[in-house]
Parts: C-alpha cells; structure tokens; sequence
C-alpha cells in the first residue's frame, strides 16, 4: 500500500521487475523537468543496471542499443555532459518513494555520514585523483563521494551524494574547463560537505536520527559544532 505507481507497488515487490523498474525510473523521471530528457534518463538508469564493468557512456550505448550505437552514445553523452538537470532532484525523488516504505518497517534510528570511493582507470572524469579509496582499502585512482544515509532497524536509505572536488582539481582552470565544472563549484573538505547535506536534511523535515560517522569525520570540530547546534 506505500509507493504505489499505477499496478506497481514497491513495498510488496507485486509486478515484474522489468514493470517494476520501468515504473520506478518513471517516476524518477518527473524531476528532470523536460520531457525530452526521460527517454536518455531511462536509457542510462538501464546502461548502469546491466552487466558489464564499463559503466562509461559508450559501452553503456553499445549496450542499450546495440544496433545504433552511434544515436544513443551522442543521446547519453548530452544528456549526463550538457543537458541541465538537478541530480539532487532526482534523488529527492526516490527519497520521497523509498522512504515511507522504509518508515513502513520502522522508525529512523540513525544519520550516517560517509564516503564512497569509485575506482577509475582513466585521468579526465571529474574529481579523479590519486586518494583513499574504501572499496579497495589503499591509495588508488579513484573519484570519493560524500554520502548521507537515513536508516532504520530494517533498511538504510541515501539521501544526499554529492562528489568531492580535490584541491587540485578545484584550482586548476584547465582540467576544470576540459571537465565542464560549473564555475559556481568551488573546493570543500568532505566535512563540510557532509554538514551542508545533514543542514539540507534537517531543512527538508526528515525525521531525527543519532548521526553517526568515522573518525575521518568525527575528528572534525566545525562538522561536530555544526550537528550539534
């Protein structure tokens, strides 16, 4: 009875999952704000969910559509390059599908801040940088990003994510330029980050929750002082 779209229902699993995933990713589509961009949006929320290690936007094309990979490679590449769309609105979006299920199964209990490293074999995605990456445990060519999670006794549920910008990358105006880094985007340290997304929770009235964090973030005075104020 929570999430439903249509015949679909998220909380019961009812439906089959290519009918189910199509409903999720059109519901998730509404945030974009033109029409146009649903069908690149559904083609590469389908790339990211089939095998295969490349998850670039050529081999995601390849893959989608086999037979004119040309279209939807220039289609994908202009949809996550160029088009304006707010990934924070998409994501506000599953919030508002995933929650009350999640809320279904019991209270909030905790805010947890952490990090995610995604390792990269090439140089020119934004972000890359030699730095610690969890998912390998060591130093490594990785982009991080910065993630808050709400979670009950049952399910844990992301609602902020948002990529670290090294210093390095943030001040040099070449790599900037040839990356289309917004001007507007400037450095902060993952503490910060991690506090204006715990602000933006709060400001959104989700429900309170123990927040919780390593020592990475823990030793930081100005995100303690921020959460506790």
């Amino acid at each position: 009875m929570f999430c439903s779209r249509g015949d679909m229902d998220f909380s019961t699993g009812e439906g089959s999952v290519e009918g189910r995933f199509a409903a999720y990713v059109e519901h998730l589509a509404s945030a974009l704000g033109h029409a146009d961009r649903v069908a690149p949006f559904r083609a590469y929320c389908t790339g990211l969910m089939l095998p295969g290690e490349r998850k670039s936007v050529e081999p995601m094309a390849a893959r989608v559509e086999p037979g004119r990979v040309g279209a939807a490679h220039q289609s994908l590449h202009h949809f996550v390059a160029k088009a304006a769309w707010d990934d924070a609105a998409v994501l506000g979006a599953v919030r508002d599908l995933v929650l009350p299920v999640l809320q279904a199964h019991g209270p909030i209990r905790a805010w947890i801040i952490d990090d995610t490293g995604m390792p990269k074999k090439g140089r020119h995605s934004v972000g890359v940088a030699r730095q610690y990456c969890g998912q390998l445990g060591k130093q490594d060519n990785c982009q991080v990003a910065v993630s808050l999670s709400v979670a009950s006794d049952h399910a844990s549920l992301p609602v902020a994510f948002q990529l670290y910008l090294p210093e390095a990358w943030a001040n040099d105006p070449a790599l900037r330029a040839k990356a289309g880094v917004p001007e507007a985007v400037t450095f902060q340290t993952k503490p910060a980050i991690a506090l204006d997304q715990v602000r933006a929770a709060v400001a959104a009235g989700l429900s309170a929750g123990v927040v919780l964090m390593d020592a990475g973030y823990g030793n930081d005075t100005a995100l303690r002082g921020g959460i506790s104020a």
